[in-house]
């Protein structure tokens, strides 16, 4: 029986290692889509000092039946600061965002999470973080 378990047990079952860089390069890059519900455009509305109207009309779009932040031309987050290279509502900022990289798809493989190295430089690095909390992050988004 035990055997039958450990067999169902995620690849990451011992845990991952996984430090924030703020390098940014999440929140840049090749067009996306970073999800966003009324509590989170709401926060995002407090921490800007704008009203929610301002907030969904200037950047949110609505995509696949969803609310999604928009983007520049370029790819990079409506909210992202190119020079400072850093969030400008990090306190706000999205659950998509804040369970970066413990989503399901990159926790899908062990291959998935290592694709994430080249442009993820904390991905693999840095602190440890347990089984449990992994699955903590990766259940607030299914992504």
């Amino acid at each position: 029986m035990s055997d039958q378990n450990s067999e169902q047990e995620p690849w990451y079952h011992d845990g991952l290692q996984f430090s924030c860089t703020q390098c940014g390069n999440c929140c840049t890059g090749a067009p996306g889509v970073v999800w966003v519900d009324e509590s989170e455009i709401k926060e995002i509305a407090e921490v800007t000092g704008k009203s929610t109207g301002e907030i969904l009309l200037m950047h949110t779009r609505l995509y696949g039946g969803r609310r999604s932040l928009t983007e520049f031309a370029n790819g990079d987050c409506t909210f992202f600061d190119p020079a400072k290279r850093c969030c400008t509502i990090y306190e706000a900022r999205p659950a998509q965002c804040r369970t970066w990289p413990f989503w399901n798809s990159n926790l899908e493989s062990r291959e998935s999470w290592e694709s994430l190295s080249p442009d993820c430089p904390g991905a693999g690095k840095g602190n440890f973080v347990s089984f449990e909390d992994i699955q903590i992050q990766a259940a607030k988004t299914n992504l």
